[in-house]
């Protein structure tokens, strides 16, 4: 393994709810990006510390990673994936089929598929719900979630909500909160009864994507196409602050230990780091450069290390929505704290 490159992590912002963050700045080390298996585009990933794997929607396949031998292997096969959720307490898998509306419950010991359950139309994002054991799945253009009753191997309720939902976090009182791409809000959702709630409203938010849940603080951080990070009172649902960051947001890692949120940007390739613990609320202490593309990700709770997936693009054209994939580029990019 190439020697480690440090970065410190200096670059201090100033939001429009107060001056800028005084504290020390995170220190954070670069290892080594792990070269990873598979081709096509990706979305969320999921990180099992307990077997020190991480798992990344890859196209039609899950690309899973084993974080000490940095090994990886292709395995079971969806149609556009777009979530890989290692399910806490159990040896499965659950991926978000988006091409055919289905999820796919996924042995990872044998990585034989065990049950494929029809949701609503196009699934994206999947949070566990720990009250109960099941797994919430977005259904993007249903406009609904499906509650998936892992051990049952079956939808145990639809709630319908509305369309452009992404990602989501589940608060205090089993309230889930799900980012509205299309209407710039985030929509709330009862748990207990199952039904939808009062919108909140993001102006200056557009386009919200990730979302993360801070318990401590009762805050909630989504990342906005439009280069802000909105923060959110989750209790009294309003809108306390807009923090500049780069372009390209797709997540928000929230490491609850450490005290930071990270956001990755994939088209500015950058990684901006937020302190919850700042004086007057959330504040900007740090910007780590990343690469193009990295755009999601995910946070070990364990060691607190961050692991970005990413590729090498070709040159864009006219009818491409996005420049395309080079093959056997695909590889994840590894932060690490100092």
């Amino acid at each position: 393994m190439p020697p480690k490159n440090l970065i410190s992590l200096a670059l201090v912002m100033t939001i429009p709810t107060g001056g800028a963050y005084a504290g020390p700045a995170p220190t954070y080390t670069m290892d080594a990006p792990i070269a990873a298996t598979g081709d096509g585009g990706w979305d969320y990933a999921s990180v099992d510390s307990s077997s020190r794997r991480l798992f990344v929607a890859h196209g039609d396949v899950i690309t899973a990673i084993d974080l000490d031998t940095r090994t990886s292997r292709t395995i079971g096969a969806i149609a556009h994936g777009h979530a890989a959720l290692a399910v806490p307490s159990t040896d499965l898998l659950l991926a978000t089929s988006g091409g055919d509306a289905s999820v796919r419950l996924i042995d990872r010991m044998t990585n034989g598929e065990v049950a494929r359950i029809a949701v609503g139309d196009k699934p994206d994002a999947a949070v566990f719900d720990p009250a109960t054991g099941h797994v919430l799945v977005m259904n993007a253009e249903s406009g609904s979630i499906s509650e998936i009753d892992v051990a049952g191997r079956k939808v145990a309720r639809t709630i319908p909500v509305k369309s452009a939902l992404e990602y989501a976090a589940i608060g205090r009182n089993r309230t889930l909160f799900v980012n509205n791409e299309d209407a710039n809000e985030i929509d709330t959702v009862d748990l207990v009864r199952g039904r939808a709630g009062r919108a909140i409203a993001l102006p200056g938010c557009d386009a919200p994507t990730g979302i993360a849940y801070d318990a401590k603080a009762d805050l909630l951080i989504s990342a906005c196409a439009n280069g802000k990070a909105a923060v959110v009172e989750a209790g009294r649902r309003r809108l306390v602050a807009l923090i500049d960051i780069g372009r390209g947001p797709d997540a928000v890692l929230l490491d609850a230990k450490r005290r930071l949120a990270f956001i990755p940007c994939g088209r500015d390739g950058v990684l901006d780091i937020l302190s919850l613990d700042a004086p007057g609320g959330v504040r900007h202490v740090g910007t780590v450069t990343t690469e193009i593309g990295a755009r999601t990700g995910a946070l070990d709770p364990a060691t607190g290390t961050i692991y970005l997936p990413t590729a090498r693009f070709g040159a864009s054209t006219a009818t491409a929505k996005r420049p395309p994939v080079m093959p056997g580029t695909f590889h994840v990019l590894v932060v690490r704290p100092a």
